[in-house]
């Protein structure tokens, strides 16, 4: 008991440094993004007032009805050489806001300023973009700050390796824009061998029941990858419409490849990890336990959690899909034509995931009892 509270006691002042390190990074990027209108070239100016000048009443050809509204808006430059000054813009929008947006004092906004004001009294200019870093900082730090309470130690790591792996994905996407002798399934797969072996290790760190996480991982999701590549071939792609990558100058087939492999791979790690610690959790606590138990275990296992996965697959590949499924039915097109034109492609990568996924199980649980095996052959 005195040994843990000195134990405790011992760990106060690293633990309130770290405190006071996390919330002083999160008070100076905050005061950061909301001072940092002289970092940007293009002029920024906040909204000062808003007035509605015009509003129409319209209806399209499928009775969809609508009302445009024309905004002027006064608001404050904020950084460049007529910083302090005013300037008037016009903003339209709609009341189904599909493309524009209504603008609120307090929002800043990347403008242009017409070259013809310059001088004037009033500047005149158009709205370009929205300024979003402030939200993004905002966004980024609960993020961070959710997982570092949660996951603690493997929170942290669990960030570095979010981190390595962006690096990684930029600069295998760079290398074959860069090339155009090289395959992008190429490249995707030493990327899935090092997002593979660096989330897992770093994570989890360098023993059996990761190493058994890993060769699971690393074979059910090019298995997974070779079935998806073999029936894609025999049925010639009949189905899939790629409609979305019409603006790609490479291969639509090859790219819809390379996504698949990188999109199974999170399902496929997170099944080969779990049932790799619960194998391994389940030798520690009994070193006696047979292999026959441990392999019904694992299958247990597999069985409950195959379902949450496959419907987390599927939820996660359909809802980037909403918006156009909305807008395609909202301008009363067929079902059928919508949900072919909208979710082939997702729908193929969602059921070629759940592919991966129990693929993963069985693999996951023979590759476990391999590494036990050959802990318990140990002297």
């Amino acid at each position: 008991m005195f040994a843990q509270i000195t134990e405790r006691k011992s760990l106060r002042p690293k633990h309130l440094f770290i405190y006071i390190t996390l919330a002083l990074c999160v008070a100076a990027s905050l005061y950061f993004v909301y001072h940092n209108h002289g970092w940007y070239d293009r002029p920024i100016a906040e909204v000062i007032s808003t007035k509605i000048v015009e509003s129409t009443e319209m209806e399209d050809m499928n009775g969809n009805k609508d009302t445009l509204y024309s905004q002027q808006i006064v608001a404050a430059l904020k950084n460049g050489a007529q910083e302090g000054e005013t300037i008037t813009l016009t903003n339209e929008y709609s009341s189904s806001g599909a493309t524009d947006q209504e603008y609120h004092p307090g929002n800043e906004l990347f403008v242009s300023i017409d070259s013809s004001s310059t001088g004037k009294t009033e500047l005149t200019g158009s709205i370009e973009d929205v300024k979003r870093d402030t939200y993004m900082m905002i966004i980024g730090w609960v993020f961070i700050l959710l997982l570092l309470v949660v996951g603690k130690k493997q929170g942290l790591f669990s960030l570095i390796t979010l981190g390595v792996n962006a690096i990684i994905l930029s600069f295998a996407l760079d290398i074959y824009l860069n090339s155009a002798d090289i395959s992008l399934l190429v490249v995707c797969s030493i990327g899935v061998i090092l997002f593979t072996g660096i989330s897992l290790l770093l994570v989890n760190g360098f023993n059996e029941k990761t190493y058994a996480a890993v060769v699971a991982t690393l074979i059910g999701t090019f298995m997974t990858l070779l079935i998806a590549y073999v029936v894609v071939g025999f049925t010639s792609g009949n189905g899939l419409r790629y409609e979305e990558m019409q603006f790609l100058t490479r291969p639509y087939e090859m790219v819809f490849m390379a996504g698949i492999l990188v999109g199974c791979l999170g399902a496929v790690m997170d099944v080969a990890i779990t049932l790799s610690s619960s194998i391994f959790g389940l030798y520690e606590k009994n070193p006696a336990i047979s292999i026959r138990a441990l392999r019904k275990s694992g299958f247990e296992i597999g069985q409950d959690i195959m379902g949450t996965m496959t419907n987390i697959l599927f939820f996660v590949y359909i809802s980037g899909a909403i918006p156009m499924l909305i807008l395609f039915f909202k301008n009363a097109s067929p079902l059928g034509f919508t949900l072919s034109m909208n979710l082939s492609l997702e729908m193929a990568r969602a059921l070629t995931g759940g592919i991966g996924i129990v693929l993963a199980i069985p693999i996951a649980i023979y590759t476990s009892i391999f590494f036990v095996n050959r802990k318990k052959a140990r002297p």
